[in-house]
């Protein structure tokens, strides 16, 4: 028998054994009840995949470099933004927020999660999965939608004895490309909050025949939670949880986020070579890197009492949701740390967060607290600032005896002023109305001159009569003055009510 005979003789019987093998194996298999057949199968394939997912990882961590921390210099927090624009155009604050979020998942309970509402096209999910890609791909989960059963099965590792899934998500960033389900943020919701460190969650599975059965979930670890959704109404359980954040629209964003497309779009090539070369993008990935390595255990804060005074000046009325956002702030406090972590005090693997991360904190919560505090997305609320109060003033111009509310078109000929686009009349009707309204931002009542239709008025305490009240016969205006009649100083007055102390309303 020549070598290729023998060859060829050995691979034949090789296959035929394997034939025998699988079907003795089925006729075995046939012999156990539906309900087993489908535990082995998924026990096999959980199997298959943690053994992959094993062999992945080690490989990966025997190929990830070892980074040299004698580097890195404090980073400040300009420098941090102008590393994150040569992708992101403006959007300042959103990028600097969703880097730290993204980079919390590095610590032991102080994730934060966020949330992006906004129409579509704005460039809702661009921004964290731009920021994802500094990254180790292996902790970054993305994902277009999910619901409850499919993301436990497809994240978890399922064990028959028990009948229990085991869902490991410490240390991982998941994006929501799209927002989830709804019953998975409300099975989500214990978690996200970080009620427990290990949270028993029960789910329902079909089998073959029909039937339900119940399995167990274990959600072990806390994740960075960040969803993108055009969808501007959320469930205050959910909205409470979250950041909440909206991509800048203005002209001259769009205008540099369009140039940058055509930039990459052109030579995609030249492009990425471009922006791996970049010395600064290169430091900040290994600054991440050498972040995950050290495996910082605990944060501490220097001055809690500074904390406290500061928080304390920016509330008149503590509400229940304080309890969250004073959690948010302390959460930014301690990833500022964790950015500089080499040039913090440090006890083992407990690191101390200093007055410099207390400051940088409040400079960003003092931007968001506003439309946090509304349960409001930011698009929403400078809608309200931009379109919805200037409109009442132009509208009211002339008035003498009352005021004059807005109609819905009066509303979409100023954003189309602003904006340079009409807004849908389903989103404002459906969506901005009703959150405006929820917010106390807005009232409507019924048009006196026809019945059919509504007008809107900015509320009293958040517009003219908050600080001066040009209508009432003792207030800070002398009542029936229009706008033109004001001195600049009444107007300077007014404009400080409405759009807040740092407006300059005489010169804009």
């Amino acid at each position: 028998m020549t070598g290729e005979e023998y060859k060829e003789f050995d691979e034949r019987f090789n296959r035929e054994q394997e034939e025998k093998s699988q079907k003795r194996l089925a006729e075995l298999d046939a012999g156990f009840p539906l309900q087993e057949r489908i535990l082995r199968l998924e026990q096999a394939r959980t199997e298959e995949k943690l053994a992959k997912e094993k062999a992945e990882l080690e490989a990966f961590e025997a190929e990830e470099p070892f980074v040299d921390t004698s580097q890195f210099k404090p980073l400040a927090t300009g420098e941090l933004t102008e590393t994150l624009g040569l992708t992101i155009k403006r959007d300042e604050l959103n990028k600097l927020v969703t880097f730290l979020a993204q980079l919390s998942a590095y610590t032991e309970s102080c994730q934060l999660n966020v949330s992006f509402n906004a129409p579509s096209s704005s460039g809702k999910s661009f921004i964290p999965l731009e920021i994802s890609y500094l990254f180790p791909e292996k902790d970054v989960i993305k994902l277009g939608g999910a619901s409850p059963t499919a993301f436990f099965h497809d994240q978890g590792v399922y064990d028959k004895e028990t009948n229990t899934i085991r869902v490991d998500l410490a240390r991982k960033i998941i994006i929501f490309l799209d927002q989830p389900n709804g019953l998975l943020l409300e099975k989500l919701r214990s978690f996200l909050s970080h009620d427990e460190k290990e949270i028993h969650i029960k789910i329902t599975d079909k089998n073959k025949g029909g039937g339900n059965r119940t399995k167990n979930v274990i959600l072990i670890g806390f994740p960075v939670v960040i969803f993108c959704t055009a969808g501007l109404n959320l469930d205050e359980q959910e909205a409470t949880r979250f950041l909440l954040l909206s991509p800048e629209v203005n002209q001259e964003k769009l205008r540099e986020a369009i140039q940058e497309k055509i930039k990459k779009e052109a030579d995609s090539l030249s492009y990425k070579n471009w922006l791996e070369s970049d010395p600064d993008r290169r430091l900040l990935k290994d600054r991440i890197l050498a972040i995950r390595q050290a495996g910082v255990a605990s944060i501490k804060i220097s001055n809690p009492e500074l904390v406290t005074k500061l928080f304390f000046e920016k509330i008149k009325t503590p509400k229940p949701r304080h309890q969250r956002d004073i959690g948010r702030i302390l959460s930014l406090i301690k990833v500022f740390a964790l950015v500089n972590l080499w040039f913090r005090e440090k006890n083992g693997t407990t690191l101390l967060a200093n007055e410099e991360d207390i400051a940088e904190a409040f400079k960003i919560w003092d931007i968001l607290a506003e439309s946090q505090e509304l349960n409001l997305p930011p698009y929403v609320l400078n809608l309200y600032k931009e379109v919805i109060l200037p409109a009442f003033l132009e509208k009211n111009n002339g008035a003498v005896e009352g005021l004059i509310g807005l109609t819905k078109q009066n509303i979409v000929q100023k954003h189309f002023e602003v904006y340079g686009r009409f807004i849908p009349d389903w989103m404002l009707r459906q969506q901005i109305i009703p959150l405006l309204e929820t917010a106390g931002l807005i009232t409507q009542e019924t048009d006196p001159d026809d019945k059919r239709r509504t007008l809107i008025y900015p509320t009293n305490q958040l517009n003219i009569s908050q600080k001066v009240n040009y209508i009432e016969k003792d207030g800070g205006i002398e009542a029936g003055k229009s706008i033109d009649q004001l001195t600049e100083d009444e107007q300077s007055e007014l404009g400080k009510s409405i759009f807040g102390e740092e407006t300059k309303w005489a010169e804009e």
